[in-house]
């Protein structure tokens, strides 16, 4: 997915920073190291998405265990479906995950999160009221929100003019063909689809998925690449011109480049995604994973994690203490009309997921008639191959005679 790192061009001052949020519960003194405790836990999460002390940023990692004597072995995914399948296959053990919204409700479904105790976790009380008992986690249980954000259309100024990204339409206009990228994922991409035909991102309703399926076949033809963070050198280079991406990541490569710009479009809506924090059943450190998760909740910690990784808090205390180019930018922190025209996704039934790998397989192949054909074309090679070993048997035979 989706991570993009934020070169920072000023940062709050670390040295406030420790000062002002050092718990005494948590180390043995103000600054001094807490002992090591021997625990090391296991985290997993987006590329590029956590502080790590680069850019002048504050290493989070580090801090945590510095003030706890926890150690963490932190390692990332790209895509919600690449945590799932690992999770699903046993093949690793994490303490903590950070999935997004619709992975949440999937694999609380199939438990595979543990219920959290939010006793170790005092600091979900910096949670914003507006990101407590969401959709996709609707009593609570299993998550603590960690980032947010919409999905808007980067363009080229040069070639692209800014009222034609109001529209997800963009992304089907001939003109621009061979320089429109798309999501290398099937929510995403159908999500834009469905929003451009009225449809609602968690329909069951396969014919709805159908006619989405359709006109992104329709598409294909005109996308340059399915793409995920690849986007960044293809649109900072030239080389596309139009790129469907979520906001947190759009800041900085407007601001570094004069002929990027960044729509969110409004006349069909977008999609409202959030980034939560869980612990996968089973895990090995529950209630040391519960103290990461809280202080990744610390209003100071937050804000200064946020204020690197370029997404928005679901903190309004960590908020505050942004820089008021960042609290004011409406990429970061879109005004409110905006957040009603939008959507969240939740998990599909299995049979939808099911349906929906299908149509994306079709989309990616461009439709069951190229399917068809690389079938013929694959089952016309085989025939040949034994065609030949038979002839090589057949003539070794009649030498040997």
């Amino acid at each position: 997915m989706k991570r993009f790192k934020r070169i920072l061009a000023s940062f709050l001052c670390a040295g406030l920073l420790l000062a002002g949020s050092v718990q005494p519960s948590m180390a043995t003194g103000e600054d001094a190291p807490a002992p090591d405790t021997g625990v090391t836990i296991n985290v997993y999460n987006w590329g590029e998405y956590i502080a790590n002390g680069t850019d002048g940023s504050m290493d989070v990692n580090a801090e945590f265990t510095r003030r706890t004597g926890i150690r963490v072995n932190y390692t990332t995914f790209d895509t919600n479906e690449s945590l799932y399948s690992k999770l699903a296959g046993g093949g690793a053990s994490y303490d903590v995950i950070i999935p997004s919204d619709y992975m949440i409700s999937k694999m609380a479904r199939e438990g595979m999160l543990e219920e959290l105790n939010f006793d170790n976790i005092p600091n979900f009380q910096y949670i914003d009221e507006q990101f407590r008992n969401p959709e996709y986690d609707p009593e609570n249980k299993y998550s603590v929100p960690y980032t947010w954000g919409v999905v808007g259309i980067f363009y080229n100024k040069n070639y692209v003019d800014a009222e034609e990204t109001k529209s997800w339409r963009v992304l089907w206009d001939e003109k621009y063909s061979g320089k429109i990228l798309m999501f290398d994922n099937p929510r995403d991409t159908f999500g834009i689809a469905q929003k451009l035909l009225g449809f609602s991102f968690n329909s069951e309703d396969t014919d709805e998925w159908d006619q989405a399926a359709s006109i992104l076949k329709q598409q294909k033809p005109l996308v340059q690449a399915y793409v995920m963070d690849q986007i960044f050198d293809k649109i900072a280079g030239g080389d596309a011109w139009l790129a469907p991406y979520y906001a947190g990541d759009a800041a900085i490569l407007v601001e570094e480049n004069e002929d990027i710009g960044f729509t969110i479009p409004t006349e069909e809506g977008t999609n409202f995604f959030v980034d939560a924090m869980c612990i996968p059943k089973g895990a090995t450190h529950k209630a040391e994973a519960e103290a990461y998760i809280n202080f990744l909740c610390e209003p100071e910690i937050a804000a200064a994690n946020m204020d690197y990784v370029g997404y928005s808090t679901p903190e309004t205390a960590a908020k505050e203490l942004l820089p008021e180019e960042v609290q004011n930018n409406e990429i970061y922190y879109p005004p409110q009309e905006i957040l009603d025209n939008s959507e969240a996704f939740v998990a599909l039934s299995d049979e939808m997921n099911l349906y929906l790998d299908s149509l994306w397989a079709e989309v990616k192949m461009g439709g069951p008639g190229e399917t068809a054909t690389l079938i013929a074309i694959l089952v016309f090679f085989l025939l040949l191959y034994i065609g030949i070993v038979v002839y090589k048997k057949h003539k070794r035979k009649m030498q040997a005679a």
